[in-house]
C-alpha cells in the first residue's frame, strides 16, 4: 500500500503557487458571469476603428483579475489547531475573513482535480460540515500528497462501528470497479425520458401529415405537387428527429462515460474510498456512519441487465429548512446483485427487516388521475371547445397521453409500499425507475404527519420522515397504523446512544 507522507499543518501555509492560474480562471469565469450582457452588447456594437481601444479594455481587465487572483493566493492560509480540533482558514482580499471549522463536524472531504488542475497537476479539496447547506470551504489548488494527508486528517475521528465492521480495512485493491461494457450498459439505460419525448413527437407529426391528406376532397396536379414537397421536406425532419435521438442516446452515453470513467470503490480505514471521472477526476471519503438515505434504483431494462443504481445521501444540514446539498448525494451506478449486496452490508451495520407493510388508500390512485389526466385532458376540451378547432387533429395524441399516463399512475400506486420496523424504514415508490429508499430509524432528526380536513374520518395522513440529508414521505397512509410506530421511533431517537455524525 502506498505510503502517504506526512505533513506539519501546526502554522498557517499558503496554497500551490500553481493555484494562481485556478484562481484566475475562476475569477474570469466570475466575471463573464456578470459581465455577459454588457460583453455582447460591446461586441455587437464594436467598431472596427476602434480596436485598440478595446484592447486596452480586455488588458486592464486582465491584469486587474491577475491582481485579486494573487492577492487571493497570498491571503488564503490554512491550518490545524491540534488542541482545539479545529481547522482554520484565513482569506479575503477587500474583506478578510477567517473560518473555524470543528473537525467533529466534518461531514465528507472530497478531492477533485477538474481539466485545468490536471493540466497543472494540482487537485482541489472541499470540506462539507453539518452545519451548511454548501461547501464550507474549497482549496482550490494543492499537491496529491498534502491532499490526501490533509483528508486523512481532517476525517481522523475513530469511527467504531465502521471498525468493527471492517476488521481489515486496509486495501487498496477496489472491491467494485465499473467496466467499460457496464458504463455502456449505464449510458444506454438512463435518461430515457427525453427520448421518449421525441418519439412521441415523431409519431405526432406523422399522424398530422397524413390527417392532412385524408381531410382533402380534391386532389388535382398542383395539390399532388405541393403534397410531395411537403412530404420531401417531411421525410427531411423525420430524418433529422431519428438522427437527433441518435445524437441524444450517444450524448448519454459519452456524458456516463465522463462522469463515472474509471469508477472505483475501495476500502479505506472503515470508510468507502470512491474515485470517478475522466476529464474532472473527483474523490470522495464516504463514512458509513454518516449516511442518511440510501436509495437502490432499477428499472425494467436494468432489471433484465442485472444493474441497480444506489444514491447514497449523507448528513449535510443541520437546519431543516435548508434544502441539502446535491454534493451530499453519492452515485454508485450499475451495481450487480452481488457489489448491491456487499455495499448495503458495509453501509448498514445489520440486514433490513421489517415487521408491517402498508400500502397507500385509493385516494393516492384516485388524486393521481385527477391530476395527471383529467385535469389536463379537460384544459383540452375547454380550448377545443371555445374555438381552437384544429386542436381536433390531435385527438388521438390526448389518446394515447391518457393511456400512457394512466399506466404510469397505476404503476406508482401499485409500487408505493412502506415498510415498518424497529431498526429501520423503507420507502418503495415511483412507476419506471422504482426506488427502494432505506433510513436507519435512530437518524429520524422529526416525523411530520400532515392530516387535511377531508382526510380526518377516514383516518389519512401525509407522512414525512426528517434526516439531515433529506426528508423521506409517503402519502394516503393509516394513522392509526402508523401513530405506535412514530412513537417507537422518538423514543427510540431520545434514547439512542448511537452517533450518525
Amino acid at each position: 500500500m502506498m505510503e502517504i507522507k506526512e505533513h506539519d499543518f501546526s502554522s498557517p501555509q499558503q496554497q500551490s503557487i500553481k493555484g494562481i492560474v485556478i484562481l484566475f480562471a475562476d475569477s474570469i469565469q466570475e466575471f463573464v458571469r456578470a459581465m455577459w450582457a454588457p460583453i455582447l452588447l460591446l461586441l455587437y456594437k464594436l467598431d472596427t476603428t476602434k480596436l485598440g481601444v478595446v484592447g486596452l479594455i480586455v488588458l486592464g481587465v486582465t491584469v486587474f483579475l491577475i491582481t485579486i487572483a494573487y492577492l487571493q493566493y497570498r491571503n488564503f492560509t490554512f491550518y490545524l489547531d491540534k488542541k482545539q480540533n479545529e481547522f482554520i482558514i484565513n482569506k479575503g482580499v477587500f474583506k478578510k475573513s477567517k473560518i473555524t471549522i470543528q473537525l467533529s463536524k466534518i461531514q465528507q472531504v472530497t478531492i477533485n482535480q477538474s481539466l485545468i488542475q490536471k493540466l497543472i497537476g494540482v487537485y482541489s479539496l472541499d470540506v462539507d460540515t453539518a452545519g451548511s447547506s454548501k461547501k464550507e470551504v474549497s482549496l482550490r489548488a494543492i499537491d496529491n500528497d498534502l491532499a490526501v494527508y490533509l483528508k486523512e486528517t481532517l476525517l481522523a475521528v475513530k469511527d467504531t462501528t465502521a471498525s468493527q465492521l471492517h476488521p481489515n480495512p486496509n486495501s487498496e485493491h477496489p472491491f467494485i470497479k465499473l467496466k467499460g461494457l457496464t458504463l455502456l450498459k449505464v449510458g444506454l439505460t438512463s435518461n430515457y425520458g427525453r427520448s421518449i419525448a421525441l418519439i412521441i413527437g415523431f409519431f405526432a407529426s406523422i399522424y398530422g401529415g397524413f390527417q392532412d391528406v385524408i381531410e382533402s376532397k380534391t386532389v388535382d396536379e398542383a395539390f399532388l405537387n405541393t403534397w410531395i414537397d411537403k412530404s420531401m421536406a417531411f421525410f427531411s425532419i423525420s430524418v433529422f428527429v431519428f438522427l437527433g435521438l441518435i445524437v441524444l442516446l450517444l450524448f448519454n452515453l459519452i456524458r456516463t462515460v465522463v462522469k463515472y470513467f474509471d469508477y472505483t470503490i475501495k476500502l479505506d480505514k472503515g470508510a468507502l474510498a470512491i474515485s470517478q471521472g475522466l476529464l474532472a477526476k473527483k474523490n470522495t471519503l464516504l463514512r458509513p456512519v454518516k449516511v442518511q438515505l440510501t436509495s437502490i434504483r432499477q428499472n425494467y431494462f436494468q432489471q433484465k441487465l442485472n444493474l441497480s443504481d444506489l444514491v447514497i445521501k449523507q448528513a449535510t444540514s443541520a437546519n431543516p429548512d435548508q434544502n441539502p446539498s446535491k454534493d451530499s448525494a453519492v452515485d454508485v451506478p450499475g451495481c450487480d446483485s452481488e457489489e448491491k449486496e456487499t455495499l448495503l452490508k458495509m453501509i448498514f451495520s445489520t440486514q433490513p427487516q421489517f415487521k408491517e407493510i402498508l400500502k397507500p388508500n385509493i385516494r393516492f390512485l384516485i388524486f393521481a388521475f385527477l391530476l395527471g389526466v383529467f385535469m389536463p385532458v379537460t384544459v383540452f376540451v375547454g380550448f377545443w371547445f371555445f374555438g381552437f378547432s384544429h386542436l381536433e387533429h390531435y385527438w388521438i395524441g390526448v389518446g394515447f397521453y391518457c393511456l400512457l399516463v394512466s399506466v404510469l399512475v397505476f404503476f406508482r400506486y401499485k409500487n408505493a409500499t412502506l415498510f415498518l420496523g424497529e431498526e429501520f424504514v423503507a420507502v418503495k415508490q415511483n412507476a419506471w425507475d422504482v426506488a427502494y429508499t432505506y433510513l436507519e430509524t435512530y437518524k429520524i432528526q422529526g416525523v411530520t404527519t400532515k392530516q387535511y380536513l377531508w382526510h380526518k374520518k377516514s383516518d389519512l395522513v401525509h407522512l414525512t420522515l426528517h434526516t439531515a440529508a433529506g426528508d423521506l414521505h409517503f402519502n394516503y397512509v393509516s394513522f392509526s397504523r402508523i401513530k405506535p410506530w412514530i412513537d417507537l421511533w422518538l423514543y427510540q431517537v431520545e434514547q439512542s446512544q448511537k452517533s450518525w455524525m
